[in-house]
C-alpha cells in the first residue's frame, strides 16, 4: 500500500488560476468554426460566437486566452481585423496551411469572445514582420481612455470603453517562426519593444512576457534572465509531447502500449523542464517576481488521415488525459514561479478540449480534465508527497503523480493520476491535523485509446468515484489504471 501524506499546514504558493489557460491561434479549424461562426451562420451564436463551445468552455472554467498566436502573431498585423468586415484586408496563412485569412475575427470579435467567457485576455504582439510603433499603437488602441486618433478609431469601430488586456506577450517563438533570432538580439529587442508598451490609465498595469525558450534550450533562458529580467513580468516556455520525432510522430488512436509509455514519460518531462529553467531563473530573480508562463504544451501527433497536414486537426484519448493530469499537477507544485500556462490549443487543433464537426461538437477526455482539476484554481498549494515505484524503464516516469491544495474554506483538494495501464494502486492517505468529515469523489478511467466521437460523444467523461473508504485522518483507496481521480477532503 502507498502512503501519501498531505500537510495542510505547510502552504507553499498559490495556484494561480491562470496555470489553466488555453490558447487559441488564426490555425485550421480553431478560431473559424471552433470558436467563431459569423454572426450570420446557422450555427447557434451570439455576435457570431458559437454558443455550444462558449458555454462548455465556460463549465470547464477558462480562465485566460491567448491570441492571435503561435507562430501567425509575428506575421499578424492587427489594422487589418479592425473596422467593417467587408473592408478588411485578407492575407495568406503562410505558416497554416496556406489558406485565405479574411480577418473576421480581429481585435473587437477576440475580446466579445473574452466577454462571453467571462476571461481574461492574454494578447500577443508581432516581434517577427512588426515595428515598434506597430505595437506600440495595439496597445493604445485596446487601452487608452483618453483623446487620441487611435482611442477615437476604437470608439468609431463600436467599443467607447477601453478593452482591458491583462497580459501581453512580445513576440512568440521568435527563436523559430518568429523571426530565428539569437538569444542575445531578441533580448535587445524585446528591452526595446518593451519600452513603448505603455500603461494606460483604462487599463490595469500590463504583465509583460518576454519570449522564453524551447524546450531543453536553457542558455536562451539563462541569457534572457541575463540581460532583460527587470524589464519582464514573465518568461515563457514552450514544450510539445511528440511520440516519436516531427517527421513521423505517431497516430492520435492507434497505438500500442509501448507508445503510450513513450508519450507519458515525454510528458512528465515537464517536471524537469520546469525545475531547470526554475533553477536558472532563480539564479537571477530569487524572490521569483518574474513567472514561468508555459503557454504552449500539449500532445502533438501526425493529423488524422483526410485532413489538411495545416491544420493540425488530432483526435483526443484516455492517453492524453493522463498527460494533461500528470502535467497540471506538475504546475501546481510548481505553482511559486509557474504563473501561467495554455494548454494547445482550445478546439480542433491538436489536444483540443473540443472538437467541432459543422454544427456539431463534443468535449474530449482532455476538456474533463480541465473541468475535473478547476476545483484547484486560485488555492494554495499544500505539501504533499506519495510512495510511488517508478514504471519506466529509465525510471523517468513515477507510476502515481499527485498535488493538493487548500480553498479559503478549508476543503482540501487531491488530484491523483495513475500512469500504468495494467496496475491499480493501494493507497493509505493522512491528513495532518485534519479530521475528516467527509468526501467527493469523482474519475476519468478507461482503456488508453478510449476516445468521444461523434458517433459516441459520451465514451469517456468523468463518473463519480466511490472506491474509497474514510479514515479518522484521512482516507484509503484503491486507484484503477489509466485514471485520473479527485477527492474533495472537508
Amino acid at each position: 500500500m502507498e502512503k501519501y501524506l498531505i500537510n495542510p499546514n505547510q502552504k507553499i504558493s498559490k495556484i494561480n488560476k491562470d496555470i489553466y489557460g488555453h490558447f487559441s491561434e488564426h490555425l485550421g479549424r480553431c478560431i473559424y468554426e471552433g470558436l467563431y461562426v459569423g454572426e450570420d451562420s446557422p450555427i447557434p451564436n451570439v455576435n457570431g460566437m458559437r454558443k455550444d463551445v462558449v458555454e462548455a468552455l465556460k463549465e470547464m472554467g477558462i480562465p485566460v486566452l491567448r491570441w492571435p498566436g503561435g507562430c501567425f502573431a509575428d506575421e499578424y498585423h492587427w489594422k487589418d481585423g479592425i473596422g467593417a468586415k467587408e473592408d478588411r484586408k485578407k492575407m495568406i496563412n503562410t505558416h497554416w496551411g496556406g489558406v485565405i485569412e479574411d480577418n473576421s475575427f480581429g481585435t473587437h470579435e477576440f475580446f466579445e469572445l473574452c466577454s462571453q467567457l467571462g476571461c481574461d485576455a492574454y494578447v500577443n504582439g508581432n516581434v517577427g514582420s512588426g515595428t515598434v510603433q506597430e505595437m506600440s499603437e495595439w496597445v493604445e488602441y485596446m487601452t487608452f481612455d483618453g483623446v487620441s486618433p487611435l482611442a477615437e478609431q476604437r470608439r468609431a469601430n463600436g467599443s467607447e470603453e477601453p478593452f482591458t488586456v491583462k497580459y501581453f506577450g512580445v513576440g512568440n517563438e521568435n527563436w523559430g517562426c518568429g523571426g530565428h533570432m539569437l538569444p542575445e538580439f531578441y533580448a535587445d529587442q524585446y528591452r526595446n519593444y518593451e519600452t513603448f508598451i505603455r500603461d494606460y490609465d483604462g487599463n490595469k498595469r500590463i504583465y509583460r512576457i518576454a519570449c522564453g525558450a524551447n524546450a531543453f534550450d536553457f542558455n536562451w533562458t539563462d541569457v534572457m534572465m541575463k540581460k532583460a529580467c527587470s524589464r519582464m513580468n514573465g518568461l515563457s516556455l514552450h514544450y510539445y509531447t511528440v511520440p516519436h520525432d516531427w517527421g513521423k510522430k505517431g497516430k492520435a488512436l492507434e497505438f500500442t502500449e509501448e507508445e503510450y509509455y513513450i508519450t507519458v514519460e515525454k510528458a512528465y518531462k515537464i517536471e524537469e523542464l520546469v525545475r531547470r529553467h526554475g533553477d536558472i531563473m532563480n539564479r537571477y530573480d530569487p524572490e521569483k517576481r518574474v513567472g514561468m508562463i508555459v503557454d504552449e504544451w500539449g500532445t502533438w501527433y501526425d493529423v488524422e488521415e483526410g485532413t489538411n497536414p495545416g491544420f493540425l486537426y488530432q483526435q483526443n484519448t484516455m492517453r492524453d488525459a493522463v498527460v494533461a493530469g500528470l502535467t497540471l499537477n506538475v504546475f501546481n507544485k510548481y505553482s511559486d514561479r509557474v504563473k501561467m500556462a495554455n494548454i494547445a490549443q482550445t478546439v480542433n487543433v491538436l489536444q483540443a478540449v473540443a472538437l467541432t464537426d459543422g454544427e456539431d461538437m463534443l468535449l474530449t477526455p482532455t476538456y474533463y480534465i480541465f473541468k475535473m482539476y478547476k476545483d484547484h484554481q486560485e488555492n494554495m498549494l499544500l505539501g504533499s508527497y506519495i510512495t510511488t515505484p517508478d514504471i519506466s524503464e529509465k525510471e523517468t516516469l513515477p507510476k502515481l503523480i499527485e498535488s493538493a491544495s487548500i480553498k479559503e474554506d478549508g476543503t482540501i483538494v487531491a488530484t491523483i493520476v495513475n500512469t500504468s495501464l495494467d496496475e491499480s494502486s493501494e493507497i493509505k492517505c493522512q491528513i495532518a491535523d485534519f479530521k475528516v468529515k467527509g468526501i467527493d469523489a469523482e474519475i476519468l478511467t478507461g482503456p488508453m485509446d478510449a476516445h468521444n466521437s461523434f458517433e459516441n460523444k459520451n465514451a469517456v467523461k468523468t463518473k463519480i468515484f466511490d472506491g474509497y473508504k474514510v479514515t479518522a485522518d484521512g482516507f484509503e483507496t484503491t486507484v484503477p489504471p489509466c485514471s485520473i481521480v479527485k477527492f474533495v477532503i472537508k
